[in-house]
């Protein structure tokens, strides 16, 4: 069979998938100390305000600032000494005029006061004496209740994936459980005759199994838990038989091989016998990866890989990666770009996206860019690579010495 595709851009594709997903994903609570990366299902209000009292932000001392006013290093304000507040503690009594009293970082100050002069702008006179040698003004160096957050104020909205800080802000609040979408599993089918497990030595003819454990490790860095159904010949009973176990098991089926046009696909078949719509992509706009397959089973996402590993790991990030962050109820990350200056001239055809493996190197304390040429095959020109250089889709190629986005891996 000859191959003709219909391809469409990456962006199409994902839109034609999501609108066909369920649009809410299931969740669960979990404890907010083991929620890092997870995505808030619903958005959190803090249950009181932060700070709770007036704190004060730096060593000092706490004052009436009416009682500054004036001061300095020539004409200094002396104030009583009338004790210290210890951390985690209240002052036992109300700051009287012409009084100050020992604070530290993130004390609480006393009934009264409404400042604090940095330590290092007073010093001691006498043993009950303190001279300030700076003059304050009303809420100088501290924080008052809810300048942090204020109670009811929404913490974090839904679909926030959670990060270090902001489970820190979590716990601050008191807040020890969060609801989160639950991560989706993803099943992963290798098939053709060709593949052995790493494990074995291959005889002539085959070739060690690359895809499921690199697109396995791209699911896993969104959250993902990732489920393999290990290597199966190019038999359309048989990958039949484990794709709907897989389907029923798992939220997200990916089928890797057999995404070609080729008399040996069947891919494709074994999709739309999963149950309608099935296939309802068959190649996108983008080198290396045209033959993709996007399709729907059940409700679910199901993804036809092409079974190069530089096919499968681009197309896996471009479209993959994004679907179970959707399927999370977040958007997924930026990509990570950096810009360089191109070494070589790179040609492309306008209407498809071109990802290129590229090294950087310095030239001149000038970082550029320099194209890896190698088979979309060929692992290791993906290893020795530090990102994909992006040729947009309706470029026709980009010149050497041109500044240029690198897509990092």
């Amino acid at each position: 069979m000859a191959e003709f595709l219909t391809v469409c851009a990456s962006a199409d594709a994902l839109e034609k998938l999501f609108a066909l997903l369920p649009g809410t994903p299931p969740t669960e609570l979990i404890p907010s100390a083991n929620a890092l990366d997870r995505v808030t299902a619903l958005a959190v209000l803090a249950p009181a305000a932060l700070p709770a009292f007036v704190r004060s932000t730096v060593d000092g001392y706490a004052v009436l600032a009416r009682d500054t006013f004036g001061a300095n290093t020539t004409l200094p304000a002396y104030l009583r000494l009338a004790g210290e507040i210890n951390m985690g503690e209240r002052a036992p009594e109300p700051l009287l005029p012409g009084q100050a009293i020992l604070i530290h970082t993130g004390g609480m100050l006393p009934v009264g006061a409404d400042a604090v002069v940095m330590v290092e702008n007073t010093q001691l006179s006498r043993p009950d004496e303190v001279e300030v040698l700076r003059a304050v003004a009303a809420g100088e160096n501290l924080v008052n209740p809810g300048d942090d957050i204020n109670r009811g104020e929404i913490v974090l909205p839904a679909g926030q994936r959670l990060r270090p800080q902001d489970i820190g802000g979590l716990l601050a609040l008191g807040i020890t459980t969060v609801c989160v979408a639950r991560t989706p599993l993803v099943g992963l089918i290798s098939s053709g005759d060709e593949l052995t497990p790493p494990a074995e030595t291959p005889t002539l003819g085959k070739v060690r199994d690359i895809n499921s454990y690199t697109v396995g490790a791209l699911a896993a860095r969104t959250g993902a838990i990732v489920r393999s159904y290990g290597l199966l010949p190019d038999d359309y009973d048989l990958l039949l038989q484990t794709a709907q176990r897989a389907l029923q098991e798992c939220d997200v089926l990916v089928f890797s091989a057999g995404s070609s046009a080729g008399t040996r696909d069947v891919t494709s078949g074994v999709i739309n016998a999963l149950g309608p719509p099935g296939v309802i992509v068959h190649g996108i706009a983008v080198k290396p990866g045209k033959p993709t397959i996007l399709g729907v089973a059940q409700g679910k996402p199901v993804f036809g890989l092409p079974g190069n590993p530089g096919s499968a790991l681009v197309v896996a990030d471009l479209l993959l990666v994004p679907t179970l962050f959707h399927m999370q109820g977040a958007s997924a990350p930026p990509p990570r770009l950096l810009q360089a200056r191109l070494t070589h001239n790179l040609a492309s055809s306008a209407g498809r996206e071109d990802y290129v493996p590229g090294r950087f190197v310095e030239r001149a304390g000038e970082r550029w860019v320099e194209p890896l040429f190698g088979k979309s095959n060929l692992i290791f020109t993906l290893v020795k690579a530090d990102g994909a250089i992006l040729i947009p889709l309706h470029a026709t190629g980009l010149a050497a010495g041109q500044i240029v986005d690198v897509r990092l891996l």
